[in-house]
Protein backbone atom coordinates (compact mmCIF):
# COMPACT_ATOMS: atom_id res chain seq x y z
CA UNK A 1 0.00 0.00 0.00
CA UNK A 2 2.83 2.33 0.85
CA UNK A 3 4.53 1.68 -2.50
CA UNK A 4 1.28 2.37 -4.37
CA UNK A 5 0.82 5.64 -2.45
CA UNK A 6 4.37 6.66 -3.20
CA UNK A 7 3.98 6.00 -6.91
CA UNK A 8 0.69 7.90 -6.97
CA UNK A 9 2.24 10.92 -5.25
CA UNK A 10 5.22 10.97 -7.63
CA UNK A 11 2.94 10.68 -10.67
CA UNK A 12 0.74 13.49 -9.39
CA UNK A 13 3.78 15.71 -8.81
CA UNK A 14 5.11 15.03 -12.31
CA UNK A 15 1.75 15.74 -13.93
CA UNK A 16 1.47 18.99 -11.95
CA UNK A 17 4.86 20.03 -13.28
CA UNK A 18 3.96 19.40 -16.93
CA UNK A 19 1.93 22.60 -17.51
CA UNK A 20 4.72 24.70 -16.04
CA UNK A 21 7.29 23.03 -18.25
CA UNK A 22 5.22 23.67 -21.36
CA UNK A 23 3.82 27.09 -20.37
CA UNK A 24 4.25 29.72 -23.06
CA UNK A 25 6.33 32.78 -22.09
CA UNK A 26 4.36 36.02 -21.69
CA UNK A 27 3.96 37.84 -24.99
CA UNK A 28 6.48 40.64 -25.47
CA UNK A 29 4.87 44.07 -25.32
CA UNK A 30 6.11 46.26 -28.20
CA UNK A 31 7.95 49.39 -27.11
CA UNK A 32 8.17 52.60 -29.12
CA UNK A 33 9.89 55.92 -28.52
CA UNK A 34 8.34 59.37 -28.91
CA UNK A 35 10.76 62.29 -29.05
CA UNK A 36 10.10 66.01 -29.35
CA UNK A 37 12.09 69.23 -29.02
CA UNK A 38 9.15 70.75 -27.12
CA UNK A 39 7.74 70.16 -23.66
CA UNK A 40 4.93 67.78 -22.78
CA UNK A 41 2.61 70.73 -22.15
CA UNK A 42 3.30 72.34 -25.52
CA UNK A 43 2.76 69.06 -27.36
CA UNK A 44 -0.27 68.01 -25.26
CA UNK A 45 -2.80 68.21 -28.13
CA UNK A 46 -0.62 66.19 -30.51
CA UNK A 47 0.15 63.58 -27.86
CA UNK A 48 -3.56 63.23 -27.12
CA UNK A 49 -4.29 62.77 -30.83
CA UNK A 50 -1.52 60.18 -31.16
CA UNK A 51 -2.86 58.21 -28.18
CA UNK A 52 -6.37 58.42 -29.64
CA UNK A 53 -5.08 56.98 -32.90
CA UNK A 54 -3.44 54.12 -31.01
CA UNK A 55 -6.62 53.40 -29.05
CA UNK A 56 -8.64 53.28 -32.27
CA UNK A 57 -6.26 50.53 -33.41
CA UNK A 58 -6.53 48.61 -30.13
CA UNK A 59 -3.34 49.82 -28.41
CA UNK A 60 -3.46 50.94 -24.79
CA UNK A 61 -0.31 52.36 -23.21
CA UNK A 62 0.90 50.20 -20.33
CA UNK A 63 -1.32 47.29 -21.37
CA UNK A 64 -0.28 46.10 -24.84
CA UNK A 65 2.19 48.80 -25.84
CA UNK A 66 4.92 50.69 -23.97
CA UNK A 67 5.92 54.25 -24.92
CA UNK A 68 9.22 55.88 -24.01
CA UNK A 69 8.44 59.62 -23.88
CA UNK A 70 11.31 62.08 -24.37
CA UNK A 71 10.73 65.86 -24.08
CA UNK A 72 13.69 68.18 -24.75
CA UNK A 73 11.93 71.21 -23.21
CA UNK A 74 13.31 73.45 -25.97
CA UNK A 75 16.93 72.37 -25.38
CA UNK A 76 18.21 71.54 -28.87
CA UNK A 77 21.28 69.68 -27.59
CA UNK A 78 19.12 67.05 -25.87
CA UNK A 79 17.67 65.72 -29.13
CA UNK A 80 20.77 63.72 -30.05
CA UNK A 81 21.03 62.45 -26.48
CA UNK A 82 17.43 61.23 -26.51
CA UNK A 83 17.75 59.61 -29.93
CA UNK A 84 20.85 57.68 -28.83
CA UNK A 85 19.10 56.63 -25.64
CA UNK A 86 16.09 55.24 -27.55
CA UNK A 87 18.44 53.28 -29.80
CA UNK A 88 20.18 51.77 -26.77
CA UNK A 89 16.76 50.75 -25.43
CA UNK A 90 16.19 48.89 -28.71
CA UNK A 91 12.70 50.30 -29.21
CA UNK A 92 10.65 48.86 -32.05
CA UNK A 93 10.07 52.27 -33.65
CA UNK A 94 10.74 55.96 -32.99
CA UNK A 95 8.04 58.58 -33.54
CA UNK A 96 9.37 62.12 -34.06
CA UNK A 97 7.52 65.39 -33.57
CA UNK A 98 9.36 67.51 -36.15
CA UNK A 99 12.33 67.81 -38.55
CA UNK A 100 14.94 68.42 -35.85
CA UNK A 101 13.82 65.34 -33.94
CA UNK A 102 13.88 63.29 -37.14
CA UNK A 103 17.40 64.52 -37.96
CA UNK A 104 18.67 63.42 -34.56
CA UNK A 105 16.99 60.02 -34.88
CA UNK A 106 18.35 59.55 -38.41
CA UNK A 107 21.88 60.22 -37.19
CA UNK A 108 21.40 57.71 -34.36
CA UNK A 109 20.10 54.75 -36.37
CA UNK A 110 19.59 53.47 -39.91
CA UNK A 111 17.82 50.28 -38.83
CA UNK A 112 15.12 51.16 -36.28
CA UNK A 113 11.99 52.44 -38.10
CA UNK A 114 11.45 56.20 -37.71
CA UNK A 115 7.96 57.64 -38.10
CA UNK A 116 7.69 61.37 -38.78
CA UNK A 117 4.69 62.87 -37.00
CA UNK A 118 5.14 65.85 -39.29
CA UNK A 119 7.83 67.26 -41.56
CA UNK A 120 7.86 70.34 -43.77
CA UNK A 121 9.58 68.66 -46.73
CA UNK A 122 10.95 65.12 -46.14
CA UNK A 123 12.61 64.90 -49.56
CA UNK A 124 14.36 68.27 -49.41
CA UNK A 125 15.41 67.56 -45.82
CA UNK A 126 17.07 64.34 -46.96
CA UNK A 127 14.91 61.97 -44.93
CA UNK A 128 13.33 60.02 -47.80
CA UNK A 129 14.15 59.38 -51.46
CA UNK A 130 10.59 60.27 -52.48
CA UNK A 131 7.17 60.51 -50.87
CA UNK A 132 5.90 57.45 -52.75
CA UNK A 133 9.03 55.36 -52.15
CA UNK A 134 10.86 56.47 -48.97
CA UNK A 135 13.62 53.91 -49.54
CA UNK A 136 15.10 53.74 -46.03
CA UNK A 137 14.07 53.41 -42.40
CA UNK A 138 12.07 56.69 -42.32
CA UNK A 139 8.45 57.32 -43.30
CA UNK A 140 5.43 59.13 -41.87
CA UNK A 141 3.54 62.37 -42.41
CA UNK A 142 4.41 65.58 -44.25
CA UNK A 143 3.00 69.09 -43.84
CA UNK A 144 4.03 69.90 -47.41
CA UNK A 145 1.21 72.08 -48.75
CA UNK A 146 2.40 74.96 -50.96
CA UNK A 147 -0.93 76.76 -50.84
CA UNK A 148 -0.76 77.47 -47.09
CA UNK A 149 1.51 80.54 -47.24
CA UNK A 150 -0.64 82.15 -49.91
CA UNK A 151 -3.79 81.42 -47.92
CA UNK A 152 -2.34 83.06 -44.80
CA UNK A 153 -1.43 86.19 -46.74
CA UNK A 154 -4.90 86.19 -48.32
CA UNK A 155 -6.56 86.01 -44.89
CA UNK A 156 -4.45 88.89 -43.58
CA UNK A 157 -5.47 90.90 -46.63
CA UNK A 158 -9.16 90.13 -46.03
CA UNK A 159 -8.94 91.06 -42.36
CA UNK A 160 -6.97 94.23 -43.17
CA UNK A 161 -8.14 95.49 -46.59
CA UNK A 162 -5.45 98.22 -46.63
CA UNK A 163 -2.67 95.69 -45.91
CA UNK A 164 0.51 97.04 -47.45
CA UNK A 165 3.42 95.87 -45.29
CA UNK A 166 3.82 92.56 -43.45
CA UNK A 167 6.54 91.46 -41.05
CA UNK A 168 7.53 87.82 -41.51
CA UNK A 169 9.08 86.15 -38.46
CA UNK A 170 11.18 83.07 -39.11
CA UNK A 171 14.44 81.25 -38.57
CA UNK A 172 16.82 80.55 -41.47
CA UNK A 173 18.13 77.47 -39.65
CA UNK A 174 14.68 75.87 -39.57
CA UNK A 175 14.20 72.97 -42.03
CA UNK A 176 11.87 74.06 -44.83
CA UNK A 177 12.43 77.78 -44.16
CA UNK A 178 13.63 78.57 -47.69
CA UNK A 179 10.59 77.02 -49.36
CA UNK A 180 8.17 78.64 -46.92
CA UNK A 181 9.73 82.06 -47.43
CA UNK A 182 9.58 81.65 -51.20
CA UNK A 183 5.85 80.88 -50.99
CA UNK A 184 5.24 83.90 -48.74
CA UNK A 185 7.08 86.23 -51.11
CA UNK A 186 5.16 84.93 -54.13
CA UNK A 187 1.86 85.47 -52.33
CA UNK A 188 2.91 88.94 -51.19
CA UNK A 189 3.75 89.88 -54.77
CA UNK A 190 0.34 88.69 -55.96
CA UNK A 191 -1.41 90.81 -53.31
CA UNK A 192 0.97 93.77 -53.81
CA UNK A 193 2.15 93.57 -50.22
CA UNK A 194 5.65 94.52 -49.12
CA UNK A 195 7.40 91.90 -46.96
CA UNK A 196 10.00 92.57 -44.30
CA UNK A 197 11.86 89.51 -42.97
CA UNK A 198 12.86 89.52 -39.29
CA UNK A 199 15.20 86.69 -38.34
CA UNK A 200 14.71 84.91 -35.00
CA UNK A 201 17.30 82.15 -34.66
CA UNK A 202 17.27 81.78 -30.86
CA UNK A 203 15.02 82.44 -27.88
CA UNK A 204 17.10 85.49 -26.94
CA UNK A 205 16.19 87.10 -30.28
CA UNK A 206 12.42 87.12 -29.68
CA UNK A 207 12.07 90.29 -27.59
CA UNK A 208 14.56 92.14 -29.79
CA UNK A 209 12.53 91.13 -32.86
CA UNK A 210 9.34 92.62 -31.42
CA UNK A 211 11.16 95.80 -30.41
CA UNK A 212 12.27 96.07 -34.03
CA UNK A 213 8.71 95.41 -35.21
CA UNK A 214 7.55 98.28 -32.97
CA UNK A 215 9.74 100.63 -35.01
CA UNK A 216 8.42 99.37 -38.34
CA UNK A 217 5.33 100.72 -40.06
CA UNK A 218 3.77 97.30 -40.42
CA UNK A 219 0.12 96.36 -40.85
CA UNK A 220 0.43 92.73 -39.76
CA UNK A 221 2.70 89.85 -38.82
CA UNK A 222 3.00 86.43 -40.46
CA UNK A 223 4.79 83.84 -38.38
CA UNK A 224 6.55 80.87 -39.96
CA UNK A 225 6.94 77.52 -38.26
CA UNK A 226 9.99 77.19 -35.99
CA UNK A 227 11.17 74.98 -33.13
CA UNK A 228 12.33 78.17 -31.39
CA UNK A 229 8.81 79.59 -31.61
CA UNK A 230 7.16 76.38 -30.41
CA UNK A 231 9.26 76.37 -27.26
CA UNK A 232 8.25 79.97 -26.46
CA UNK A 233 4.66 79.92 -27.71
CA UNK A 234 3.06 81.83 -24.84
CA UNK A 235 5.73 84.55 -24.91
CA UNK A 236 5.19 85.04 -28.64
CA UNK A 237 1.42 85.27 -28.23
CA UNK A 238 1.80 87.84 -25.43
CA UNK A 239 4.21 89.95 -27.48
CA UNK A 240 2.02 89.66 -30.57
CA UNK A 241 -1.02 90.90 -28.65
CA UNK A 242 0.99 93.69 -27.04
CA UNK A 243 2.06 94.91 -30.49
CA UNK A 244 -1.65 95.38 -31.32
CA UNK A 245 -0.91 94.09 -34.80
CA UNK A 246 -2.92 91.27 -36.40
CA UNK A 247 -0.77 88.11 -36.30
CA UNK A 248 -1.43 84.94 -38.26
CA UNK A 249 0.34 81.95 -36.75
CA UNK A 250 1.55 78.63 -38.15
CA UNK A 251 -0.34 76.35 -35.72
CA UNK A 252 -3.68 76.34 -33.92
CA UNK A 253 -2.03 75.93 -30.50
CA UNK A 254 -0.98 79.60 -30.67
CA UNK A 255 -4.61 80.66 -31.09
CA UNK A 256 -5.68 78.40 -28.23
CA UNK A 257 -3.13 80.27 -26.10
CA UNK A 258 -4.55 83.67 -27.10
CA UNK A 259 -3.15 84.34 -30.58
CA UNK A 260 -5.40 86.02 -33.16
CA UNK A 261 -5.72 83.45 -35.96
CA UNK A 262 -4.15 80.63 -37.90
CA UNK A 263 -4.58 78.76 -41.12
CA UNK A 264 -2.65 75.54 -40.96
CA UNK A 265 -2.44 71.83 -41.40
CA UNK A 266 -4.32 69.99 -38.66
CA UNK A 267 -1.43 68.67 -36.60
CA UNK A 268 -3.83 66.69 -34.43
CA UNK A 269 -4.98 64.83 -37.54
CA UNK A 270 -1.37 64.12 -38.58
CA UNK A 271 -0.44 62.67 -35.21
CA UNK A 272 -3.59 60.59 -35.04
CA UNK A 273 -2.65 59.16 -38.43
CA UNK A 274 0.93 58.54 -37.24
CA UNK A 275 -0.52 55.75 -35.09
CA UNK A 276 -1.44 53.83 -38.25
CA UNK A 277 2.26 53.77 -39.20
CA UNK A 278 3.12 52.39 -35.76
CA UNK A 279 0.52 49.66 -36.22
CA UNK A 280 1.75 48.65 -39.69
CA UNK A 281 5.41 48.62 -38.66
CA UNK A 282 4.71 46.54 -35.54
CA UNK A 283 2.89 44.07 -37.79
CA UNK A 284 5.97 43.70 -40.01
CA UNK A 285 5.70 46.30 -42.79
CA UNK A 286 9.01 48.01 -43.60
CA UNK A 287 9.21 51.83 -43.57
CA UNK A 288 10.56 51.76 -47.13
CA UNK A 289 7.26 50.24 -48.26
CA UNK A 290 5.06 52.85 -46.55
CA UNK A 291 4.58 56.01 -48.64
CA UNK A 292 4.82 59.37 -46.87
CA UNK A 293 1.35 60.87 -46.60
CA UNK A 294 0.59 64.54 -47.15
CA UNK A 295 -1.90 66.60 -45.10
CA UNK A 296 -5.57 65.85 -45.65
CA UNK A 297 -7.13 68.21 -43.12
CA UNK A 298 -6.63 71.97 -42.71
CA UNK A 299 -8.07 74.37 -40.16
CA UNK A 300 -8.80 78.08 -39.94
CA UNK A 301 -9.12 79.19 -36.31
CA UNK A 302 -9.99 82.70 -35.07
CA UNK A 303 -9.84 84.09 -31.54
CA UNK A 304 -12.47 86.84 -31.22
CA UNK A 305 -11.33 87.68 -27.68
CA UNK A 306 -7.94 88.67 -29.05
CA UNK A 307 -9.48 90.55 -31.99
CA UNK A 308 -11.46 92.68 -29.53
CA UNK A 309 -8.38 93.19 -27.37
CA UNK A 310 -6.38 94.70 -30.25
CA UNK A 311 -9.35 96.66 -31.61
CA UNK A 312 -9.87 94.57 -34.74
CA UNK A 313 -13.18 93.58 -36.31
CA UNK A 314 -13.10 90.32 -38.23
CA UNK A 315 -15.32 90.71 -41.34
CA UNK A 316 -18.37 88.39 -41.30
CA UNK A 317 -17.42 86.86 -44.67
CA UNK A 318 -14.09 85.78 -43.12
CA UNK A 319 -15.52 84.63 -39.82
CA UNK A 320 -18.10 82.38 -41.47
CA UNK A 321 -15.28 80.36 -43.07
CA UNK A 322 -13.58 79.57 -39.75
CA UNK A 323 -13.49 75.93 -38.69
CA UNK A 324 -13.36 77.03 -35.07
CA UNK A 325 -14.04 80.36 -33.36
CA UNK A 326 -12.87 81.14 -29.82
CA UNK A 327 -15.27 83.64 -28.25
Amino acid sequence: MTNISTVWLLTTALLAAVPAAHAQPAAKIPRIGFTTIASQTIRAARIAAFKQGLRELGYVEGKNIAIEWRFAEGKLERQSEFAAELVRLKVDAIVTSGPRDTRAAKEATNTIPIIMGQDSDPVANGFVASLAHPGGNITGLSTLAPEIAGKRMELLKEVIPKLARVIVLGSASEPGYGQALKEVEQAAKAFRVQVRIVEVSAVKDIEAAFKQIGKERADGILMLSSAVFSAERKQLVALGTKSRLPVIYSQSEYVDDGGLMTYSVSFADLFRRAATYVDKILKGTKPADLPVEQPMKFEFVVNLKTAKQIGLTIPPNVLVRADRVIR
